[in-house]
């Protein structure tokens, strides 16, 4: 069988090519990749070609628990910011932030990024929990995207990081945010945003 993807010997794009849709999600998710429930076959192929490349360059095959959100994961954009017609002045006038690597201008900068390392450390560093708002579901899809910080939040219902973010990107929806307030001390204000319509 011939081999396509380059600097990865025992990955074959072929075979991933003939692999089912659903398997090849499973797949994704396990390679620690966001989205995955609005990509075609052949993005599915190429994120997981490269994320299996971008694990050997690293020495490891990516987190140890394949969640979305670890560092490295800056999602199906690379954590640059979603631009459209309903792009907000908030979001223009945001510092963008694609990495973990990357810090506030100066204390209560108004922040933006699409990247799920940012995202999911931002929450975590304020103990918060990937949630949405119950009653707001579409379906089997999620509804309204929240944080659940304090754990007894009567309306909301904690999910998994791989749904939040899958839901994230099937919205192709922006993080706004902020590190610290304009005193130095930490905030919680965020706010998520769809560049295609106003209310996300």
């Amino acid at each position: 069988m011939t081999n396509e993807t380059p600097n990865t010997p025992d990955l074959s794009e072929t075979e991933l090519r003939a692999t089912k849709l659903d398997d090849l999600r499973e797949q994704a998710r396990a390679a620690g990749i966001g989205g995955t429930s609005s990509m075609k076959k052949e993005e599915l192929v190429s994120a997981i070609s490269d994320a299996h490349r971008r694990g050997k360059a690293a020495g490891g095959g990516g987190s140890d628990d394949g969640e979305a959100g670890q560092p490295g994961d800056r999602g199906p954009d690379d954590g640059h910011l979603r631009i459209g017609e309903e792009t907000s002045r908030s979001l223009q006038y945001s510092q963008e932030v694609t990495s973990l690597d990357e810090d506030p201008e100066r204390a209560g900068r108004s922040l933006a990024t699409s990247s799920h390392e940012v995202i999911r450390k931002w929450a975590e560093d304020r103990g918060g929990v990937p949630a949405t708002v119950d009653g707001t579901e579409h379906g089997d899809h999620l509804g309204v995207l929240r944080f659940d910080f304090t754990g007894d939040s009567e309306n909301l219902r904690q999910v998994s990081w791989d749904e939040w973010f899958d839901t994230f990107d099937a919205r192709k929806l922006n993080f706004l945010y902020q590190e610290e307030r304009k005193d130095g001390n930490q905030s919680n204000f965020f706010r998520l945003e769809s560049p295609d319509r106003e209310d996300a």
